[in-house]
């Protein structure tokens, strides 16, 4: 099994010159893992995250947010089904964000993030996030450099308070391929069963592919930070994919160090008639 120092080559190292368009799509492990072999290994995992959030939830002193993010069909909805079922819902929230509602509108674009964030004691998923305001308004020409550069500085900042007051933070982009996307999308089509999934404007917005990888380099190079770092996923081969997700969310939660809840002492030798 990896660990996080063999996850290490997805990092987007803070600081560090970064290009989106250098990640690869595609990931071979280590031994060429069958699918069934992978899928075992998921299981296990999962197992293990299911065990430590269980202490987490009984401490209620620390809380982890993973954020999901990627292109139209990457996995963000398979990704957090892979690697979560299993796990107490009682201890996790998932929230997906599109287009803001009016009351969202009337307040900052964080209000109703912020309103998302994990309590303590839970995990917490991000099925797309903060970044897609000004990824996409950046995309569509409704922010200048400049302000993007603002956007993502009080995001860094945003993050980096979530983490002082107790909440971890681990950060996907799921990273797929323009010829993957087509095949995915075309399934999306073809298959009744999955037609619910198609939206017209992703036909659209893949026709600002190259405006969306450089806008999301840019992203992920400003906000990968020592608190919150991005990793690239490849996400052309969605067992992969789950995977690798899963060992970086094991990583993190092994990293919070829960511990078991204290035993009362009140209740030394209490019995119940």
């Amino acid at each position: 099994m990896a660990t996080l120092g063999d996850l290490r080559r997805l990092r987007v190292e803070p600081g560090q010159a970064f290009d989106l368009r250098d990640r690869a799509t595609q990931l071979d492990l280590p031994g060429d893992p069958s699918k069934e072999q992978i899928e075992a290994e998921l299981a296990a995992l999962r197992a293990q995250i299911g065990d430590i959030q269980d202490l987490l939830f009984t401490r209620r002193e620390r809380a982890l947010l993973v954020v999901l993010q990627g292109m139209d069909s990457a996995g963000k909805d398979s990704t957090t089904k892979a690697v979560f079922t299993g796990v107490n819902p009682l201890g996790i929230r998932a929230a997906s964000f599109s287009v803001p509602t009016p009351q969202e509108r009337r307040h900052d674009y964080l209000w109703r993030v912020h309103a998302q964030v994990p309590p303590l004691g839970c995990i917490g998923v991000f099925n797309r996030s903060h970044y897609e305001e000004p990824v996409i308004r950046r995309v569509h020409g409704e922010l200048k450099n400049g302000e993007m550069k603002r956007y993502l500085r009080q995001i860094a900042d945003f993050e980096q308070m979530l983490v002082d007051n107790g909440t971890a933070i681990v950060k996907c982009f799921l990273h797929l391929s323009f010829d993957e996307q087509r095949q995915r999308l075309q399934e999306r089509i073809d298959n009744p069963l999955k037609n619910w999934k198609f939206d017209p404007s992703d036909l659209q917005e893949r026709q600002y592919w190259q405006a969306y990888q450089t806008a999301y380099g840019q992203a992920l190079q400003a906000t990968s930070t020592e608190a919150a770092p991005w990793y690239v996923v490849p996400a052309d081969r969605k067992p992969v994919r789950n995977l690798l997700v899963a060992r970086l969310v094991l990583g993190a939660l092994q990293a919070l160090k829960p511990q078991p809840p204290a035993r009362k002492p009140e209740l030394a030798g209490l019995k119940v008639h």
